[in-house]
């Protein structure tokens, strides 16, 4: 009796994990990750945005210091980048920035405000022929026309991925897993042009 009620018991188990198995496998067949998915996919793109900027700040300094030794009556222009720079620098970026909308519009101002001043930073370099031929400064010429470039790539990607993630919690059914699983996570910001031309890298090619 014992081993009937064992096997029995034996079968029920492992119908029920089979149940199991099914069923998750049809939740996840019904898109019930997706949400945490796209939600780590836009915080990856984040960070690649966080990391180009980081790069264009570590450049600047170099900048600074090259175009100085040629022009360094130039103050005023030189200034707007280091205290633009050091604007930036003073927002604490990190993971609530994505959470906190005005946050990141005023990271976003920031960033834009450097992006002008280093536009009118590269307009007085036009005034200095033998600094455009500088190979310090060609070689920084290079890594800024790079950086904006990979900022830009950075930046659609990141609009991309907030683009998907919030599609999935509007619409079905996403909507209903984000209702019944998800519901403390909101839907993120994208960017938006914080000034005139905001979308265009700055100029720097001097050929």
């Amino acid at each position: 009796m014992n081993s009937v009620c064992t096997s029995g018991r034996r079968l029920w188990q492992g119908t029920l994990l089979c149940l199991l198995g099914l069923l998750v496998m049809g939740l996840s067949g019904c898109g019930v990750n997706n949400i945490p998915t796209y939600d780590e996919q836009v915080k990856a793109a984040w960070a690649q945005v966080e990391n180009q900027y980081q790069r264009r700040a570590d450049l600047i300094p170099n900048l600074v210091k090259t175009v100085k030794a040629y022009a360094a009556h130039e103050r005023e222009t030189l200034q707007a980048v280091t205290e633009a720079r050091a604007k930036v620098s003073s927002i604490q970026v990190d993971e609530n920035l994505l959470n906190d909308p005005a946050k990141l519009q005023q990271f976003e101002a920031a960033q834009a405000q450097l992006s002008s001043a280093l536009a009118r930073l590269m307009v007085v370099v036009e005034r200095y022929p033998n600094l455009k031929a500088d190979q310090n400064f060609l070689a920084l010429q290079s890594q800024l026309e790079g950086t904006e470039n990979r900022i830009g790539v950075a930046r659609r990607d990141y609009i991309q991925a907030v683009e998907r993630y919030n599609r999935e919690i509007r619409t079905f059914p996403g909507r209903i897993w984000h209702m019944i699983l998800y519901s403390d996570m909101p839907l993120r910001e994208t960017f938006q042009a914080t000034s005139e031309d905001a979308e265009k890298a700055p100029e720097v090619d001097f050929q």
